[in-house]
């Protein structure tokens, strides 16, 4: 993560105030963090980053260093949900890949230190693009440029030797959609906040219709420009680092390109039931969806032209991460602003699934 992410949702106290900030109490991680992360020093001051909607991340500043520090949300977690140690797993096998990750300076498992497990990552300069505003400053031909790189990233993603990064059996191998689709509905589930019949005439489709075989590769689980740190290089914008690693698994490349999609929306194109990042890439010069698509295509040389499957997916999915998000908003434990508007999306995101079906 980067001191270009934008402003801190909260301003703690200083490096020798006593108040903790939620998800980060001062005494139990100063005292962890002197043998694992010994630069960061005992005179801290965190401040929650702007943006996600998921697990919390902090950028944690002292006069001798500064760390992102990633732990789970608040509150009651779904089971299987935010795991920080397969995070951690991932950027450490893929430090010094092809892919941009930031470096892994330490994790833990204990819970007693900050309530949950976490990690602690090295800070990567770059710009993180969340608002329309920023893309808005880039000129058509950098916005072009900044789609190709994403693109060529996502390649390099699915393209890692598993055996060579250790990584052979972060996942299954075989029947990923159907583990998938059978995960996110009890997921579904166990987050409910309201009936939607909808959403169980779409996992009846997702279980008929689902193609069978598939590629089996790394896959990132949540693809998009707003994961991702930017820097440019001789004016041309190139990524950085890649983050936010919590859904990667082994799986289907499709349905990893397809999740980029679900965000996506190019100029013209109605991207209305998404509310991450929402406008994002609607200016001029960025490609269509169907133009990503095919640049990937021609990149990796796999057909997509099953793709529609793939993209009915993974609205499904984040229909059911939204509701998750929405179901911990009503529960008053959401950190930020903008989770009021999030638990109208997830009946749209299960409509335009249906549509693509």
């Amino acid at each position: 993560m980067s001191p270009q992410d934008g402003a801190p949702r909260s301003a703690p106290a200083g490096p020798s105030g006593p108040e903790d900030v939620p998800g980060l109490p001062r005494a139990s991680f100063t005292a962890w963090a002197a043998d694992a992360v010994p630069q960061l020093g005992p005179d801290w001051t965190p401040a929650v980053i702007s943006g996600g909607l998921s697990n919390i991340t902090y950028r944690v500043t002292s006069p001798t260093a500064s760390v992102i520090v990633r732990r789970p949300p608040l509150g009651k977690l779904l089971p299987s949900a935010h795991d920080m140690g397969r995070e951690a797993r991932v950027l450490s096998a893929l430090w010094r890949t092809g892919v941009p990750v930031p470096e892994v300076l330490a994790a833990t498992s204990d819970a007693e230190v900050v309530g949950a497990p976490f990690y602690v990552m090295a800070l990567v300069e770059g710009t993180v693009y969340r608002e329309p505003a920023q893309t808005a400053e880039l000129t058509v031909t950098q916005r072009d440029q900044l789609s190709d790189s994403l693109v060529d990233v996502l390649a390099a993603i699915h393209a890692v030797d598993l055996d060579e990064t250790g990584l052979r059996d972060f996942g299954k191998p075989d029947g990923y959609l159907e583990r998938q689709v059978r995960r996110w509905s009890g997921q579904w589930d166990a987050s409910r906040t309201r009936d939607l019949p909808a959403m169980d005439e779409l996992v009846r489709q997702l279980d008929t219709r689902r193609p069978e075989g598939g590629e089996v590769t790394l896959v990132h689980g949540d693809y998009r420009l707003d994961n991702t740190l930017v820097t440019q290089q001789d004016g041309r914008p190139t990524v950085a680092a890649v983050v936010d690693w919590e859904l990667s698994t082994l799986g289907d490349p499709l349905a990893d390109l397809a999740t980029w999609l679900t965000y996506y929306s190019g100029p013209g194109e109605d991207g209305s039931a998404v509310p991450v990042a929402a406008g994002l890439t609607a200016h001029e010069g960025f490609p269509t969806t169907d133009d990503i698509a095919q640049r990937y295509a021609a990149v990796t040389g796999r057909d997509v032209s099953g793709l529609d499957y793939y993209r009915a997916f993974t609205d499904f999915r984040l229909a059911v991460i939204l509701e998750g998000v929405h179901a911990r908003y009503l529960a008053g434990k959401s950190m930020g602003e903008g989770y009021d508007r999030v638990g109208a999306s997830v009946p749209l995101l299960v409509d335009r699934a249906l549509s693509r079906l």
